[in-house]
């Protein structure tokens, strides 16, 4: 198996970007389409697992010194309007 080494998210997302636009061309053989794949699904672990992270940290830092959650969510629909005034300024 390959060498593990830390990648960034930007460095990850950046390879699997790579590697979808060398399947999609379709020049690759079966194998190294293979061994892509394999890759793109090791890559996307990686990006979902930092977006966890991520996610969990902009909550931890929406809490009020009082344990209450001064953004109910971090991820909203488009068409979602606030019943009231979200606070904009968390820091």
């Amino acid at each position: 198996m390959a060498e593990k080494k830390t990648v960034s998210f930007e460095e990850a997302l950046r390879e699997l970007e790579d590697i979808a636009e060398k399947l999609e061309r379709g020049t690759l053989s079966l194998e190294d389409s293979i061994t892509a794949y394999e890759r793109g699904m090791e890559l996307k672990k990686v990006c979902s697992e930092r977006l966890v992270d991520a996610e969990a940290k902009i909550e931890f830092l929406s809490k009020a010194p009082s344990g209450e959650t001064v953004k109910a969510t971090v991820k909203k629909k488009k068409d979602e309007t606030p019943s009231k005034p979200v606070e904009e300024d968390l820091f």
